[in-house]
């Protein structure tokens, strides 16, 4: 199947999805929240939104910088992730406008949501089904692309080490503040770190902030998302790791929607946002060098550190935006 045919298919998907009616959009979000509750409607809108957005990229550009003509045509089984909506929508694009055969195994946390996008896929463009692959076990491959765990990338490794693999482990990103911010500032950063109850790779979970620094703004404004506390999942979540501060009489920060807590480690709990210090720039750059191969973005007011993104975009990735920084497309042409 033309690689323009599939990439027209991709086109009218994000149509289909921009003007998708309220009704069936309310049924659809209703239908996966009632499979996984951390799926709210809210955190699926925006997931949705995020597709589009990608999609009204110029995908043909994309693909065509990639050599895809002496390519094998294979079977690529894909695991998905679960811990956000759609989360693997991305593999699903490279893997069909490459050229290649999809052979999912879908999240049992994420199964709705991929389900209905990839039928929508179908129903656009029909011989897509005879492209697209469902499966409980991968068998039958010619590759693998694998996201989960530090400990599932371990048995990923081991059981599918035969193949050309793509094995993503636990990444998380990170937030650095000057001082300067304004409530502007922190109302996008807050997307940063809230959206989809901070579940997600690109959801920050660790904040640098210059020595001496005043919390007082950040958890002003971090009040706003007040509403997370009505969701059980996410307050179960924070009244534990508040109980298990108090009882061990750890020092942190709490403004009843979310915990400040100095903490030398990157990924935080759900309800908690790792601090630390720093006192220059060359200080700053040293802790993020060392934990390059942990992070998948970094933040920064109006993107001015080196290589990050503006507050309240991570969220929001485009088609080059790689996981794990591994250039997926590069990888199936090189099959």
């Amino acid at each position: 199947m033309h690689s323009e045919k599939v990439i027209s298919a991709f086109k009218a998907l994000g149509k289909q999805l921009s003007e998708m009616k309220v009704d069936a959009k309310s049924k659809l979000f209703t239908d996966c929240n009632n499979s996984n509750p951390w799926f709210t409607h809210e955190s699926m809108e925006v997931a949705l939104s995020g597709i589009i957005k990608m999609l009204s990229e110029d995908i043909m550009s994309w693909v065509k910088s990639y050599d895809f003509l002496s390519s094998k045509r294979a079977n690529v089984g894909v695991v998905f992730a679960g811990n956000i909506p759609a989360v693997g929508f991305h593999d699903l694009l490279c893997v069909l406008t490459s050229g290649n055969h999809l052979v999912a195994k879908l999240s049992d946390k994420d199964t709705c949501l991929m389900r209905f996008i990839m039928d929508q896929l179908i129903d656009i463009e029909s011989e897509l089904k005879e492209r697209i692959t469902i499966v409980n076990k991968l068998e039958n491959i010619d590759a693998v692309i694998a996201t989960g765990s530090d400990n599932t990338a371990r048995y990923f490794e081991y059981y599918f080490k035969k193949y050309p693999h793509v094995i993503r482990k636990n990444r998380t990103s990170v937030g650095i503040l000057s001082g300067g911010e304004n409530e502007k500032d922190f109302a996008e950063l807050g997307k940063d770190v809230f959206l989809y109850f901070g579940l997600g790779c690109r959801n920050v979970s660790k904040l640098y902030v210059p020595d001496g620094y005043d919390f007082t703004k950040i958890l002003s404004e971090f009040e706003g998302y007040h509403q997370l506390i009505h969701h059980h999942k996410y307050r179960n979540n924070y009244d534990y790791n508040k109980s298990i501060y108090l009882v061990n009489k750890e020092p942190h920060l709490d403004n009843g929607v979310v915990l400040f807590k100095q903490d030398q480690s990157l990924v935080s709990p759900i309800s908690v946002v790792y601090y630390n210090f720093y006192s220059s720039d060359d200080e700053l750059e040293r802790h993020l060098l060392s934990d390059q191969n942990k992070i998948q973005c970094i933040v920064s007011k109006e993107g001015k550190w080196p290589e990050s993104i503006p507050f309240g975009r991570a969220q929001y990735p485009g088609l080059a935006d790689y996981a794990d920084g591994v250039d997926t497309l590069q990888f199936l042409s090189n099959l």
